[in-house]
């Protein structure tokens, strides 16, 4: 643990250096999250000097700005391993670390969570006060707003550190509104407001009462803190948090309030580190990079599901004007920052709100457009009641285009894309279809926009294996027999695990049937029925979760109809996937070609 707690400010912007340094060097080796969690160093510094990490709680919203916190406690030489097999995560996690309070790695929930410990505490009798760093761009998400609504209304302590450095919250009107947030955060006046509101309530009558509070309200106008003054959170700043001095001392009055209280401090993302500083989501999550000239490591290769998903569409849309499309503060990364670029008036980011992405665009299938909601598979989880209640229910022409489903590597258990076939397969009215290749996307991509109705196509993050069959256009709930076979034994691939039932199948010395499913939902009952004519041993190729998945969607076809068929699926266990290497994970879990071509020939 590094000593905070009794350093002079001088010697914490030393510790501040050393941690940037080393976040620098571990970082553009292994890669990993950089300019939010440069840009946090001091504002975490000031956490630990003035609060107490073995009994406050500290909750980082999504907590990629965490490894500040991972370096001062007690993961200094361990952090060479961030994010990496078997190593540190990328996120907080208890498991990891006590001085970790909560898993995090979805935005929005810190607020919640201080809540929930702040109410924990006053009913223990404790003493401790949750401490929340959480970005501006978190608080674009309604969860923030549910909770500080409770909290203005319960006036536990907690103290909401807002690191502002993407955008403002409301721009500051120059000196004067400097002046008057240093104003706001000082005892002085914290106290003289106390005792004006005591005074008037007591003695003045009720016009007075409502001059005084107008007065108060024509200083907050000019200041940013309004909104959250509405709510019953005092406010102080902005403050700049990255002067170490300035973050303690506001930070040692947030604490004594006793009370809800926002610190709204100002930083820049990648501080310390010129390259990156002001840049926003190209330094946001990074590769390998050269320290000396930020370039980044060139990766040569397939053309990635993504890309070829982002150029399918754009295709599509200049088409057809009726397409249009929306993703949750992930343009680039679901490629549909192009779209937004050309078609700016028919594709949009609607920053971290996915239950608004889904509804709104409901309304769109309503009115006659082909909406395509892109959203990564582990956050369209958060839009989950939406898809039921407003798209599925309504039957109403929607497609869900799922990025990063499968494993997506360092991220880890809160992204990796493993539970979407089991959460959308019992729905009424959705279509489950996932493609190949790069092009049985683009022809996916076709069927979803012309169907009519729900839709949810899934792919993979990184490049799809090319296949040497022919792409034919998708029919509703109708597979493809790519290869048959002399032998009893099946292989029944899902998206891209077809690819992986190819390379399995090449492996060993059967003449095996190789089946595309193409849709799990519906079923191709009649390619299935006559393929068990044909073969009894099934085995199923998916990127998905075994429970509700595509061998679950098999066995309920199987035993409805009767037919006597051994199956065996090669999907998830019942377990949330670690963080590494994709292929270092996919060999943990047994389901690289090699082991699955073993498990074959021992079953």
């Amino acid at each position: 643990m590094i000593d905070i707690k009794n350093k002079t400010t001088k010697e914490l912007e030393t510790i501040a250096g050393d941690i940037r340094n080393r976040i620098i060097d571990v970082v553009s080796r292994n890669g990993g999250h950089f300019s939010s969690t440069l840009g946090a160093v001091e504002l975490t510094i000031g956490m630990h000097k003035v609060f107490d990490s073995t009994n406050d709680p500290f909750i980082f919203d999504v907590s990629h700005q965490c490894y500040p916190h991972k370096l001062i406690t007690e993961r200094w030489e361990e952090f060479e391993t961030i994010r990496q097999f078997g190593g540190l995560s990328g996120f907080t996690k208890p498991k990891e670390s006590p001085y970790d309070y909560f898993v995090a790695g979805h935005a929005s929930t810190s607020i919640s969570l201080a809540v929930g410990a702040a109410k924990a505490n006053k009913l223990s009798g404790g003493s401790k006060v949750p401490v929340v760093m959480i970005g501006d761009g978190s608080m674009t998400a309604g969860m923030v707003y549910e909770a500080m609504n409770e909290l203005g209304d319960l006036k536990l302590p907690v103290v909401i550190i807002l690191n502002d450095n993407e955008m403002s919250i409301a721009k500051p009107i120059g000196a004067i509104s400097k002046y008057l947030s240093k104003l706001l955060a000082g005892k002085s006046y914290q106290g003289f407001k106390e005792r004006v509101d005591k005074f008037i309530r007591n003695n003045l009558p009720e016009g007075s009462l409502y001059l005084a509070k107008r007065f108060e309200e024509s200083l907050k106008l000019i200041t940013p803190g309004m909104l959250f003054e509405e709510m019953g959170i005092d406010y102080i700043g902005p403050i700049d948090g990255h002067d170490i001095e300035e973050v303690i001392e506001t930070l040692t009055l947030a604490k004594n309030f006793g009370k809800p209280v926002i610190v709204h401090a100002r930083t820049v993302k990648g501080k310390g580190y010129p390259i990156a500083e002001g840049q926003h989501e190209h330094w946001h999550g990074v590769g390998p990079f050269d320290i000396k000239t930020g370039k980044f490591e060139k990766k040569e290769g397939a053309k990635s599901a993504t890309a070829v998903f982002s150029e399918a569409l754009y295709e599509l849309a200049k088409k057809d004007e009726k397409v249009v499309g929306v993703t949750a503060a992930m343009p680039s990364g679901t490629g549909i920052d192009k779209l937004m670029s050309e078609f700016p008036n028919r594709f949009w980011d609607v920053a971290i709100a996915e239950q608004h992405a889904v509804t709104s665009m409901a309304a769109m299938a309503k009115e006659g457009f082909k909406p395509f909601v892109t959203i990564y598979s582990t956050f369209l989880q958060r839009g989950f009641d939406q898809i039921i209640h407003d798209v599925c229910l309504m039957n109403l022409g929607v497609t869900f285009a799922i990025d990063r489903a499968g494993i997506v590597g360092a991220d880890g258990e809160t992204h990796q894309g493993q539970f979407d076939i089991s959460f959308l397969r019992f729905l009424p009215n959705m279509t489950l279809v996932a493609p190949r290749d790069s092009r049985t996307l683009e022809l996916g991509l076709e069927f979803g926009a012309n169907l009519g109705s729900p839709c949810a196509l899934r792919y993979p993050r990184g490049a799809f294996k090319e296949l040497p069959y022919l792409a034919t256009p998708f029919i509703h709930g109708k597979g493809e027999v790519l290869k048959t076979g002399a032998s009893n034994i099946a292989f029944i691939g899902y998206g891209a695990g077809v690819s992986r039932a190819i390379d399995t199948a090449n492996l060993l010395d059967i003449d095996i049937t190789i089946v595309d499913l193409r849709f799990v939902k519906p079923l191709d009952k009649e390619l299935l029925t006559e393929l068990s004519r044909q073969t009894n041993k099934w085995y199923i190729f998916s990127d998905s979760q075994k429970q509700g998945g595509v061998g679950s969607a098999i066995l309920e076809f199987l035993n409805e109809t009767k037919i006597q068929i051994e199956l065996v699926t090669f999907e998830y266990e019942d377990i949330y996937i670690q963080h590494g290497d994709t292929k270092l994970l996919e060999e943990d879990l047994g389901i690289t070609p090699k082991q699955l071509a073993t498990k074959v020939k021992l079953s």
